[in-house]
């Protein structure tokens, strides 16, 4: 089955993972940042997995929406509710 996500997905990846930032600079992007152990800790579960992309849950109010991640180091950012 063809993903029609796959090409626009695959360039956002290229462009995160070319350009991985440090934790300072994506934070003056895109607000709060979190490593991979932070985020098993948070507010968040992680319910879905598609590069560069995870689907969250708020662990307390249910509410959903998506982080973007990069490659190394891998820092999670860029929430955006549905």
């Amino acid at each position: 089955m063809q993903d029609p996500t796959e090409s626009i997905r695959r360039a956002r990846q290229a462009e995160l993972n070319n350009a991985a930032g440090i934790r300072t600079e994506l934070e003056a992007q895109y607000g709060r940042v979190w490593n991979t152990e932070e985020l098993r800790h948070s507010q968040w579960e992680v319910i879905g997995f598609m590069a560069p992309f995870v689907v969250v849950r708020d662990k307390v109010t249910g509410k959903k929406g998506s982080l973007e991640f990069q490659h190394s180091p891998r820092f999670y950012f860029n929430f955006q509710a549905d």
